[in-house]
């Protein structure tokens, strides 16, 4: 395994921000790392980057010990914090060059480096600007640049298309695809379109706890034990009514309105239940007339919903 992690504990103060965590990710595979604001995401990120340390627990990252070789795993991991930590005044190009010899490319093969990450991450017409001269989307590229500048063979990427327009999402997108083929990376995201078309599998982290872990389609498979439906009826006579009685249904857990369309219900069923046909024998014995009926494929973001939004 290209990363290994083991029951990661952090706490801050008396809030524990990672709890108990475990995952494990190959060589060339792309995981995303998703989770609400505050689920533990970019700590176990710093952690596995080696910017801080966990209260207990155990991770490797490249073969290497977060506790006993953290220069070794620095060497090996390329880190986009959420908000790159470029140094303003300088150059586009004198940063690449910079961050290269910090990460001890040899000198001989920094322009060569500085030259390629130019070209992948679209900075060419931008190379010679300062970086406080720079847009928010091309500082990001810079960062992004620095992350990859020493070949490393992991990448964690935290929110690594923040700031970027549409375009240059989908060409950060693609690029994060062609180096996941050789490399392993880590990205948390809250734009869950985007994890759907970049990663391979995808961990969802609340309350410091994983509670998802497989790939997308793994993880719609596992919500569709409850199933969804879009009904549309007609002749139903007193509409309340009508939504009662449906309610009442022993599979059905629940029915909201769709909006701006009268006749036009959501209807959810009761966790391994199926609501279809107990929806149509219903339509048939009140006589209503019944002129849709059609199941709703489950999103992850529903998937992210579901699991992220329980009560304490």
């Amino acid at each position: 395994m290209s990363i290994h992690v083991s029951n990661l504990v952090k706490n801050y103060d008396s809030r524990r921000a990672v709890d108990d965590v475990s995952f494990e990710v190959k060589r060339g595979e792309i995981l995303g790392f998703l989770g609400p604001n505050g689920a533990g995401k970019t700590t176990t990120m710093k952690i596995l980057a080696c910017s801080m340390a966990p209260d207990s627990g155990e991770a490797s990252v490249a073969g290497f010990s977060i506790l006993h070789n953290p220069e070794l795993v620095k060497a090996s991991v390329g880190y986009l914090p959420e908000s790159a930590p470029l140094y303003l005044d300088m150059y586009a190009i004198e940063y690449l060059e910079f961050a290269a010899a910090l990460q001890g490319v040899p000198k001989e093969k920094i322009d060569g480096r500085v030259r390629e990450m130019v070209r992948v991450c679209g900075l060419d017409d931008e190379k010679h600007k300062r970086i406080d001269e720079l847009s928010k989307g091309y500082r990001q590229r810079v960062g992004l640049a620095q992350a990859m500048i020493h070949d490393p063979d992991v990448l964690i990427l935290d929110e690594p298309t923040t700031g970027l327009d549409p375009n240059q999402i989908v060409e950060i997108r693609r690029l994060i695809r062609e180096l996941g083929k050789r490399k392993t990376v880590i990205l948390s995201t809250h734009i869950l379109s985007e994890a759907e078309a970049t990663c391979d599998r995808v961990v969802i982290i609340d309350k410091g706890k994983i509670v998802a872990d497989g790939t997308a389609e793994e993880l719609r498979r596992k919500s569709r034990a409850v199933e969804t439906a879009r009904v549309r009826v007609e002749d139903f006579g007193d509409e309340r009514e009508a939504i009662d009685a449906v309610r009442a249904l022993d599979e059905v857990a629940d029915l909201r309105q769709a909006a701006d369309e009268p006749g036009v219900w959501i209807v959810e069923s009761r966790e391994g239940a199926a609501h279809r046909k107990a929806i149509y024998n219903i339509c048939v014995e009140r006589g209503w007339t019944l002129l849709e009926l059609t199941p709703l494929e489950t999103g992850l973001e529903d998937v992210f919903r579901e699991l992220t939004t329980t009560a304490d």
